[in-house]
């Protein structure tokens, strides 16, 4: 072998060029360098319940460490379609139509994958959760960009209908919303039921935050509406609802001709997902009230929230649903959002999301976004920095 030939890494053309760290990472970064009260990225800093830990240490001692079927294990799976039968009045079967997942955004970029082909089009409206787009553009699709109304954060249906066209493969929604807070109503799922109902657009409902809707509301899921359902992947999260975002373990509900497709990709992106903590959540589902109870648990956090911020010169918007809470910043300061952020993480020691990253191109409304999924004693800290504004 010659010795002038020199180790060299192939040149390679990225897929995305344009991407940088996303700003989750980056105002975390910020935040700790700062010792800023971390209230951007999206997780709790207090414990799961006590019981759901030792529910998992338990399948562990037993001796549950193996592979489990690529599906998910049997006894989760009966256990999802329980609670979503007795919540939304759909019963889903457990062997063809339920998918336990490595989290929600696996779950999403999988069924992103299993049905959009190179030059299809999916609807997103703006503002988005991040992994939208990238997972959409990885299947060689195109995303439509629709813009939910500045301010309400309502969908537009006369502008969703509009971009709804031949190429459309699917939709992708997300209620309760993440970041703006807004919770779709029935009218709104109606409406787009009849939207999508002459078309063979497919629909990817994002509901994480499912058991986070306040003020007596309910969560309308695209399970409770029959048209909808039959043409929905439905996604849900283990780690919103219990607190153990770490764990990265969510599911798919979808009719059986959907779920065949789904998991075609789901065995070879994945394949299956860690077995002591599905045997745990399976056991910990025997008990619906933690989930029950969660709206009351995440409704006080939010009042306690919202209080403490009438100290300040934000403008407090609505937080109908999920653990967040978005402001108006105009009469705070003439920053833009992501400057705005730097600068409170720097000078004031709490940190932020600006609503500016969750479009694609930087639309800045003057609004940042809170986490009040924190402990009282978290919330109290950031308030008192907060209210110096």
């Amino acid at each position: 072998m010659s010795s002038n030939l020199q180790p060299r890494t192939p040149a390679l053309q990225s897929k995305f060029p344009a991407m940088g760290t996303n700003i989750f990472t980056i105002m975390s970064a910020l935040a700790a360098e700062k010792d800023a009260v971390n209230l951007g990225q999206g997780f709790p800093d207090f414990a799961c319940d006590p019981k759901l830990v030792q529910a998992v240490t338990d399948a562990m001692t037993r001796g549950l460490n193996q592979y489990p079927p690529m599906t998910g294990v049997a006894p989760l799976r009966e256990a999802i379609s329980a609670k979503v039968e007795a919540i939304y009045g759909r019963r889903y079967d457990p062997v063809a139509e339920i998918t336990v997942t490595a989290g929600a955004t696996q779950a999403i970029l999988t069924a992103i994958l299993s049905v959009v082909r190179p030059g299809d089009e999916v609807v997103v409206l703006e503002p988005c959760y991040d992994s939208y787009v990238p997972n959409i553009e990885l299947a060689g699709g195109v995303a439509v960009r629709v813009p939910l109304t500045p301010g309400s954060f309502r969908p537009d249906f006369d502008k969703i209908g509009a971009a709804l066209g031949p190429k459309t493969r699917a939709i992708v929604i997300n209620s309760p919303h993440n970041p703006s807070g807004t919770v779709w109503s029935e009218a709104d799922m109606l409406r787009l039921q009849e939207l999508v109902a002459p078309t063979e657009t497919l629909l990817i409902s994002d509901e994480v935050y499912e058991h986070m809707v306040f003020d007596g509301a309910q969560h309308q899921s695209a399970a409770r509406f029959p048209g909808l359902a039959a043409r929905a992947f439905i996604v849900s999260s283990f780690g919103k609802t219990y607190h153990v975002t770490g764990w990265k373990v969510g599911y798919v509900a979808a009719p059986a001709p959907l779920t065949a497709e789904f998991r075609k990709v789901h065995q070879f992106n994945v394949f299956t997902v860690n077995t002591p903590v599905q045997y745990g959540l399976a056991a910990y589902m025997a008990d619906p009230k933690p989930y029950l109870e969660l709206p009351a648990f995440y409704q006080r956090k939010r009042d306690l929230f919202r209080q403490g911020l009438q100290r300040t010169r934000f403008k407090v918007l609505p937080s109908e649903g999920t653990y967040f809470q978005c402001v108006d910043i105009s009469q705070v300061s003439q920053l833009g959002e992501a400057d705005f952020c730097q600068w409170l993480t720097r000078e004031i020691g709490v940190a932020a999301i600006p609503l500016s990253a969750f479009y694609g191109n930087g639309f800045d409304q003057r609004v940042v976004r809170f986490c009040f999924a924190k402990k009282d004693v978290t919330l109290n800290l950031a308030l008192d920095r907060l209210a110096r504004l």
